[in-house]
């Protein structure tokens, strides 16, 4: 039976634990490039022994930042960073990963501690904000561009060019954000998505910039690496008009068509409006329902804070990798302390054996 602390296979990488650090955005970049902070963040859960270590959400190009803080990979000088603290990573036996993503309507904000607004043109925010309609994200929000068939080709190479960076940087697993409201999941929506044409309408054209995505990322990613992609499995929203559970299944069915490895289960994120049950664990029955379904490895996240809860996760096969984000903020030893709960032996670094 599998557990929170068996290794897990992943093409020709062997992962050697299920916990997953979750992309966490650390707004602390100047011009995309990654720094001091990020090495010792990312590092410092790597000496915890977590099984992966992924990035916060880098951004694909300028204008697909949340923030003007966010972290990028849009241009070769980021190399050379991230590439130290992948390095780092591995030599403490973990996977590095790295989280491609495009805010699209959901761009050029601020800080959260400086309000986590939008910043207007005038005030020094890009007038580039892309999305498939028309439509703000709420109200008072300038609108974003409807995006045409160039702006969607330009987005396409721009996952594609970043996917190779990424690989030069020495990560070993991409995954693709498509969640939370930002341009993938909002052209996967019908909420946000009113297009027509070939990007809107239908649920194959609605999936039809992601699948082209992972088709342009896996021209220039290695066969022997895996791909994720995360996902919003719901808006949240009681509508018809909305992104679910059942289009999510579908989804899955056809990524691994297309041979993406894993789907990282989130939700929400779509609209201001969403009603969220949030409660510990209020994610896991949709990355089970996704998994069992859809028969392709998913991770379960969302207010996961023991290690119990975890290991029940894999232990009852709800999820194959348990992600976790504010835990990891908290405790960045979180699997040495899990380990110690569900009485598992894992080796704690040299340079800590004394306190164990």
């Amino acid at each position: 039976m599998d557990h929170l602390f068996s290794s897990l296979p992943l093409r020709n990488i062997t992962v050697p634990n299920r916990i997953m650090v979750s992309p966490m955005c650390q707004y602390s970049s100047e011009d995309g490039f990654a720094n001091d902070w990020h090495l010792v963040h990312l590092g410092s859960r790597a000496v915890g022994r977590a099984g992966m270590v992924l990035t916060e959400a880098a951004a694909v190009s300028p204008e697909g930042r949340i923030s003007y803080a966010d972290l990028g990979i849009w241009k070769d000088e980021h190399i050379s960073k991230l590439q130290q603290i992948t390095e780092f990573i591995k030599a403490q036996g973990s996977v590095p990963g790295i989280q491609l993503a495009h805010a699209g309507r959901k761009a050029s904000k601020n800080k959260p501690w400086e309000g986590n607004v939008r910043i207007k043109p005038e005030n020094g925010g890009w007038s580039n904000v892309v999305a498939p309609s028309a439509i703000p994200f709420k109200e008072g929000d300038p609108e974003p561009i409807a995006m045409d068939s160039k702006g969607i080709q330009k987005v396409i190479d721009d996952f594609k060019t970043a996917a190779r960076r990424a690989l030069d940087a020495g990560f070993e697993i991409i995954e693709i954000h498509g969640a939370h409201g930002y341009l993938v999941h909002s052209f996967l929506s019908p909420l946000i998505n009113k297009r027509g044409g070939k990007y809107g309408g239908s649920f194959t054209n609605r999936i039809r910039l992601l699948m082209e995505i992972v088709e342009a990322v896996q021209e220039v990613w290695p066969s022997g690496l895996p791909l994720f992609v995360r996902i919003s499995a719901t808006d949240w929203v009681d509508s018809e008009d909305s992104w679910d559970l059942e289009q999510s299944i579908r989804l899955a069915k056809e990524l691994k068509k297309q041979g993406v490895d894993v789907v990282d289960v989130s939700s929400g994120g779509a609209v201001p409006y969403q009603k969220v049950p949030a409660g510990p664990g209020f994610q896991t029955k949709l990355a089970a329902r996704i998994r069992e379904e859809a028969k392709i490895k998913t991770t379960a996240l969302g207010m996961i804070t023991s290690g119990a809860q975890a290991d029940h996760a894999i232990r009852t096969g709800q999820a194959d990798i348990v992600a976790l984000a504010r835990e990891f903020l908290r405790d960045p030893y979180f699997p040495l302390h899990a380990a110690k709960e569900v009485q598992h032996d894992l080796e704690w670094p040299e340079q800590y054996q004394r306190a164990k």
